[in-house]
């Protein structure tokens, strides 16, 4: 178990009720994490007899050892930090009290690839999932409806309205009709080179496995993103709509169009049914958001080692967020399958950091102030915590944001870390379901996909429990090991693709906007 993933202790002194807890990542750590709900009084005795100075909240760093001033601060055996002053032992690490260490040397990188041993095969494993002529597999079986431009969107959440009211209950083995709505289309330099990203986004989001390949588009008839680039060659004839087109005679008739090419496609995928797939078939996306300092030690983790199960099946498995992988990408490039995937890598990170620097910011923009309420310091503490998610295989690719899924195996798919910008890329890679890591809680999910929520702590899985499927929490109260965790996410991840469990957001119909991520300039 490497360092990211590793558990050095969860240490609690003797007895019953709320005695102190903490959690020292990896024995070169000098600092620990407070486990206890309400935080810790100063006086406190911890396990290890280090006496606290001060008040320490849940989650956040005790020094174990005294740490003078430029000195660094460990944690999962990196360094997160640098002393601004002299932090006694038993003192809280609160943010002020630390700098942000420099990012790794992207020119100085060994992109020498050093992967680790592949993973013994699992077998035998099965889910209930869509097969489509294409080969793909779905989670879900829905009727998705592209737009070209925003000025159309307003129309298409009339038309789903009356097609959910009118069509859908004639075809009940569809799940869903959902609009592919954005900001995009009209106003942007077309031909830009970053408008490349959107473009293929849109272009990949309605290739998405459940959708059944029954594509379908709406548009207004003088946008730059002309209707037709956007269906897929092999679609169905027919898809495409222009609402200026000659012959709609007021809003009636372009409703009208709109309906009947909806149900032509609802009669389609209406005779689509489950069948037994090899796990293999899965595509999961793994993200994080509204995260704290148990993120790395107890969901994340947990999602590695389910990560590495999804692998040894044959199954694809999608990390993401470019500025929660850039302070840790020299514990991933050496796992890198070939010097082409290390390359990959370097290459997007490269780029994203150009990208911030043009806008005048930097990685320090991340994290949030909720994560720094959480306990998390700065975006490397944040980096190391989150790449925990891409368990111990081997990096088999690296996708550009938008690009569509090529290999199996782990994948690094480049994308801001904006939860809702990075779910949308994932889709369009091809994720046909995502899980979903918070410490802080959020009401996050996807119309096109199945999501399952982790929370990193059980009081928040059992204050949100009508909103959380997964308490990764127990490990950290001894309940579960990692190893044990990331088996029971496994086995629900099984279970949710096949529709035999439906996750929270699904029953409340809890879902956000698709957001593109759009560099290129709008004119």
């Amino acid at each position: 178990m490497t360092a990211i993933q590793g558990l050095s202790s969860v240490a609690s002194a003797p007895g019953a009720g709320d005695a102190p807890r903490t959690i020292r990542v990896h024995p070169d750590d000098n600092v620990a994490i407070v486990v206890n709900a309400f935080g810790l009084p100063p006086g406190t005795i911890l396990p290890d007899g280090v006496v606290l100075r001060e008040f320490v909240p849940q989650g956040h760093k005790v020094a174990l050892a005294d740490v003078p001033a430029g000195a660094p601060v460990r944690r999962y055996g990196e360094v997160v930090g640098l002393a601004i002053e002299p932090i006694p032992a038993g003192s809280w690490v609160e943010e002020s009290r630390v700098e942000t260490p420099t990012a790794p040397d992207l020119d100085a990188l060994d992109l020498t690839p050093h992967p680790p041993a592949a993973l013994p095969t699992l077998e035998g494993y099965t889910f209930e999932g869509y097969r489509n002529p294409d080969g793909t597999v779905g989670t879900k079986n829905i009727l998705a409806i592209s737009i070209s431009v925003q000025c159309v969107a307003g129309t298409l959440d009339v038309a789903i309205r009356r097609i959910k009211d009118e069509l859908l209950p004639r075809y009940p083995h569809v799940d869903d009709v959902v609009g592919l709505t954005h900001a995009y289309g009209c106003g942007v330099a077309i031909n830009a080179p970053e408008a490349a990203i959107p473009i293929r986004t849109l272009q990949n989001l309605a290739r998405n496995p459940n959708f059944g390949g029954e594509v379908m588009v709406v548009g207004l008839g003088c946008e730059k993103l002309v209707s037709e680039r956007l269906v897929p060659d092999g679609a169905r004839a027919g898809g495409v709509t222009r609402l200026q087109d000659e012959h709609h005679a007021g809003f009636g008739m372009m409703l009208d169009t709109i309906m009947a090419m909806a149900e032509e496609r609802l009669a389609v995928l209406n005779e689509r049914r489950r069948e037994t797939c090899p796990v293999s078939d899965l595509v999961v996306g793994l993200q994080c958001g509204g995260s704290d300092a148990f993120s790395g030690v107890t969901a994340n983790p947990a999602m590695g080692v389910c990560a590495d199960m999804l692998v040894r099946c044959g199954a694809t498995v999608l990390f993401s967020e470019v500025t929660e992988v850039r302070d840790a990408i020299h514990l991933l490039v050496p796992r890198a399958a070939t010097p082409e995937v290390a390359s990959a890598l370097v290459r997007e990170m490269a780029w994203y950091d150009a990208y911030l620097a043009k806008g005048g910011a930097d990685r320090r923009a991340n994290p949030s102030p909720g994560n720094k309420k959480g306990g998390l310091n700065n975006i490397v503490e944040k980096a190391l915590g989150s790449v925990a998610k891409s368990g111990s295989a081997p990096i088999s690719g690296v996708l550009a944001p938008g690009e569509r899924v090529r290999e199996r195996g782990l994948i690094f798919a480049a994308t801001p870390a904006s939860d809702f910008v990075c779910g949308t890329l994932q889709l369009a890679s091809g994720i046909t379901l995502q899980v979903f890591s918070t410490g802080r809680g959020t009401p996050y999910g996807l119309a096109q996909a199945p999501v399952i929520k982790v929370a990193t702590r059980t009081e928040l899985a059992e204050r949100w429990s009508d909103l959380i499927d997964f308490d990764a929490g127990r490990v950290a109260t001894g309940h579960m090991t990692l190893e044990e965790a990331g088996a029971a996410l496994f086995q629900l991840i099984i279970d949710v693709a096949s529709g035999r469990t439906r996750p929270w957001s699904d029953r409340w119909g809890l879902y956000n906007d698709l957001t593109l991520f759009n560099p290129a300039p709008v004119t």
